[in-house]
């Protein structure tokens, strides 16, 4: 299995990840590693993150405060 992040902007346009697609052994090392970089991808125009595994979302997260 592997787990990405697919990133859109609210209008749900997909935005390109800055340093390219990483990819993940594991669903908590993805949320770890978003948990360290979702400051910097808003700042470069993300909006929501989507967890994907193998190709099949999983669950969607608005990367602005609530």
């Amino acid at each position: 299995m592997v787990w990405t992040w697919r990133f859109e902007q609210q209008d749900g346009t997909q935005v390109a990840q800055p340093d390219g697609l990483e990819e993940f052994p594991g669903q908590g090392d993805a949320e770890s590693w978003i948990g360290e970089t979702w400051k910097q991808l808003l700042a470069d125009g993300v909006d929501r993150a989507v967890l994907v595994e193998d190709g099949r979302e999983i669950y969607t997260m608005s990367l602005h405060e609530a």
